[in-house]
Protein backbone atom coordinates (compact mmCIF):
# COMPACT_ATOMS: atom_id res chain seq x y z
CA UNK A 1 0.00 0.00 0.00
CA UNK A 2 1.29 3.57 -0.71
CA UNK A 3 0.61 6.33 1.36
CA UNK A 4 -0.55 9.50 0.03
CA UNK A 5 1.64 11.71 2.67
CA UNK A 6 5.16 10.33 1.16
CA UNK A 7 7.18 12.23 -1.16
CA UNK A 8 8.53 10.66 -4.19
CA UNK A 9 12.18 9.42 -3.88
CA UNK A 10 14.48 12.48 -6.07
CA UNK A 11 17.44 11.35 -7.68
CA UNK A 12 21.00 9.93 -6.64
CA UNK A 13 22.83 10.88 -8.90
CA UNK A 14 23.19 14.91 -9.71
CA UNK A 15 23.54 15.88 -13.40
CA UNK A 16 24.90 19.20 -14.07
CA UNK A 17 26.43 20.60 -17.10
CA UNK A 18 29.60 21.66 -15.60
CA UNK A 19 30.64 19.23 -12.61
CA UNK A 20 31.22 20.34 -9.30
CA UNK A 21 34.60 21.53 -7.64
CA UNK A 22 35.46 19.95 -4.30
CA UNK A 23 37.64 20.08 -0.98
CA UNK A 24 36.35 16.93 1.13
CA UNK A 25 38.78 18.48 3.78
CA UNK A 26 36.57 21.37 4.38
CA UNK A 27 33.31 19.77 3.19
CA UNK A 28 33.19 22.54 0.32
CA UNK A 29 31.07 21.70 -3.29
CA UNK A 30 31.91 24.43 -5.66
CA UNK A 31 28.89 24.70 -8.17
CA UNK A 32 30.02 27.00 -11.52
CA UNK A 33 26.54 26.71 -13.28
CA UNK A 34 24.50 30.11 -13.58
CA UNK A 35 21.00 29.38 -10.81
CA UNK A 36 18.29 29.68 -13.34
CA UNK A 37 15.73 30.69 -9.74
CA UNK A 38 11.94 30.41 -9.97
CA UNK A 39 11.09 33.61 -8.82
CA UNK A 40 7.71 32.82 -8.19
CA UNK A 41 8.65 29.79 -6.10
CA UNK A 42 11.91 31.00 -4.68
CA UNK A 43 11.95 28.71 -1.87
CA UNK A 44 11.86 25.67 -3.38
CA UNK A 45 14.07 26.21 -6.31
CA UNK A 46 16.98 27.39 -3.83
CA UNK A 47 16.09 24.14 -1.19
CA UNK A 48 16.23 21.79 -4.77
CA UNK A 49 19.74 23.80 -5.47
CA UNK A 50 20.90 23.03 -1.81
CA UNK A 51 19.67 19.85 -1.94
CA UNK A 52 21.59 18.57 -5.43
CA UNK A 53 24.86 20.22 -4.20
CA UNK A 54 24.49 18.61 -0.42
CA UNK A 55 23.38 15.24 -2.67
CA UNK A 56 27.04 16.15 -4.42
CA UNK A 57 28.85 16.06 -1.74
CA UNK A 58 27.39 13.05 -0.38
CA UNK A 59 28.91 11.28 -3.28
CA UNK A 60 31.61 12.53 -3.88
CA UNK A 61 32.43 11.67 0.13
CA UNK A 62 30.93 7.86 -0.21
CA UNK A 63 33.12 6.77 -3.25
CA UNK A 64 36.31 8.84 -2.60
CA UNK A 65 36.91 9.01 1.45
CA UNK A 66 37.73 5.84 3.23
CA UNK A 67 35.13 4.10 5.30
CA UNK A 68 35.89 2.49 8.69
CA UNK A 69 33.59 0.57 10.65
CA UNK A 70 34.43 0.82 14.83
CA UNK A 71 32.45 -0.18 18.02
CA UNK A 72 31.73 3.12 18.46
CA UNK A 73 30.14 3.46 14.53
CA UNK A 74 31.31 4.16 10.87
CA UNK A 75 34.29 6.66 10.60
CA UNK A 76 34.85 8.43 7.22
CA UNK A 77 38.37 9.60 7.01
CA UNK A 78 38.48 13.35 5.17
CA UNK A 79 41.21 14.04 3.23
CA UNK A 80 43.96 17.10 3.86
CA UNK A 81 41.94 20.52 2.81
CA UNK A 82 43.30 21.96 -0.76
CA UNK A 83 41.45 25.32 -0.17
CA UNK A 84 43.32 28.10 1.62
CA UNK A 85 41.23 30.35 3.41
CA UNK A 86 42.41 33.61 4.35
CA UNK A 87 43.11 34.91 8.06
CA UNK A 88 40.62 36.55 9.63
CA UNK A 89 43.07 39.20 11.45
CA UNK A 90 46.50 40.08 10.37
CA UNK A 91 49.46 38.23 11.49
CA UNK A 92 50.41 38.87 15.67
CA UNK A 93 53.75 41.54 15.92
CA UNK A 94 56.74 39.66 16.78
CA UNK A 95 57.66 39.38 20.08
CA UNK A 96 60.22 41.39 21.74
CA UNK A 97 63.55 39.26 22.65
CA UNK A 98 63.57 39.68 26.19
CA UNK A 99 67.00 39.33 28.79
CA UNK A 100 66.54 36.21 29.49
CA UNK A 101 66.53 35.24 25.37
CA UNK A 102 69.43 36.72 24.84
CA UNK A 103 71.10 35.05 27.84
CA UNK A 104 69.83 31.82 27.04
CA UNK A 105 71.07 32.14 23.45
CA UNK A 106 74.25 33.54 23.96
CA UNK A 107 74.70 30.26 26.46
CA UNK A 108 72.63 27.73 24.28
CA UNK A 109 70.07 27.27 26.75
CA UNK A 110 67.51 25.23 25.27
CA UNK A 111 63.32 25.64 26.77
CA UNK A 112 62.53 22.83 29.18
CA UNK A 113 60.83 19.88 27.59
CA UNK A 114 57.14 19.22 28.05
CA UNK A 115 58.27 15.95 30.32
CA UNK A 116 60.53 18.10 32.63
CA UNK A 117 57.28 20.90 33.02
CA UNK A 118 55.39 18.34 34.65
CA UNK A 119 54.79 19.01 38.26
CA UNK A 120 55.85 15.31 38.99
CA UNK A 121 59.04 13.29 40.55
CA UNK A 122 59.55 10.51 41.94
CA UNK A 123 60.46 10.14 45.89
CA UNK A 124 63.44 7.72 45.99
CA UNK A 125 62.52 7.82 50.48
CA UNK A 126 58.49 6.93 49.95
CA UNK A 127 58.46 5.17 46.74
CA UNK A 128 55.96 7.41 45.21
CA UNK A 129 55.40 10.26 42.45
CA UNK A 130 54.95 13.98 44.41
CA UNK A 131 53.94 17.53 43.25
CA UNK A 132 57.36 19.56 42.69
CA UNK A 133 55.54 22.66 43.68
CA UNK A 134 51.67 23.69 44.62
CA UNK A 135 49.41 21.81 47.23
CA UNK A 136 52.16 18.86 49.28
CA UNK A 137 54.98 19.85 46.75
CA UNK A 138 58.18 18.72 47.32
CA UNK A 139 59.51 22.62 47.67
CA UNK A 140 57.94 22.41 51.37
CA UNK A 141 59.30 19.48 52.84
CA UNK A 142 59.86 20.30 56.15
CA UNK A 143 57.67 23.23 56.71
CA UNK A 144 55.36 20.91 58.73
CA UNK A 145 57.89 18.79 60.79
CA UNK A 146 56.99 18.21 63.83
CA UNK A 147 60.48 17.91 65.09
CA UNK A 148 63.10 19.99 63.94
CA UNK A 149 66.96 20.28 64.71
CA UNK A 150 68.16 23.43 65.91
CA UNK A 151 71.06 25.18 65.84
CA UNK A 152 71.67 26.87 69.71
CA UNK A 153 73.32 29.91 68.03
CA UNK A 154 70.74 30.43 65.36
CA UNK A 155 67.80 30.05 67.88
CA UNK A 156 69.33 32.87 69.77
CA UNK A 157 69.72 35.35 67.49
CA UNK A 158 65.80 34.10 66.38
CA UNK A 159 63.59 37.33 66.72
CA UNK A 160 60.91 37.19 69.25
CA UNK A 161 57.93 35.57 68.24
CA UNK A 162 59.11 33.29 65.37
CA UNK A 163 59.28 29.76 64.63
CA UNK A 164 61.72 27.92 62.65
CA UNK A 165 58.64 26.95 60.73
CA UNK A 166 57.87 30.00 60.10
CA UNK A 167 61.26 30.61 58.85
CA UNK A 168 61.37 27.89 56.37
CA UNK A 169 57.94 29.16 54.80
CA UNK A 170 59.28 32.95 54.89
CA UNK A 171 62.16 32.45 53.24
CA UNK A 172 60.18 30.08 50.36
CA UNK A 173 58.00 32.77 49.70
CA UNK A 174 60.78 35.49 49.80
CA UNK A 175 62.00 33.54 47.11
CA UNK A 176 58.85 33.48 44.69
CA UNK A 177 58.52 36.92 45.42
CA UNK A 178 62.11 37.73 44.38
CA UNK A 179 61.31 35.77 41.43
CA UNK A 180 58.61 37.43 40.37
CA UNK A 181 59.85 41.02 40.79
CA UNK A 182 62.86 39.75 38.08
CA UNK A 183 60.25 38.63 35.91
CA UNK A 184 58.23 41.92 35.79
CA UNK A 185 61.58 43.74 35.20
CA UNK A 186 62.71 41.55 32.66
CA UNK A 187 59.35 42.36 30.87
CA UNK A 188 59.57 46.07 31.49
CA UNK A 189 63.47 46.31 30.16
CA UNK A 190 62.16 44.17 27.10
CA UNK A 191 59.48 46.31 26.40
CA UNK A 192 61.47 49.40 26.27
CA UNK A 193 63.87 47.96 24.00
Amino acid sequence: MSDPTTKEKLQVAVEKPTPYTFDLGLLLASDPNPLNLDRANLESSLASVARDGAQAMINQLLTTCPITSTQAGVLLSLPASTTPLPREKPLPPPKAETTWDKFAKKRGIKPKTREQRKNLQYNPETGDWERKWGYKGANKSGENDWIVEVDPKKEAERKEGTTVWGDRRRERKERVKRNERLQRKNLRTAEKS
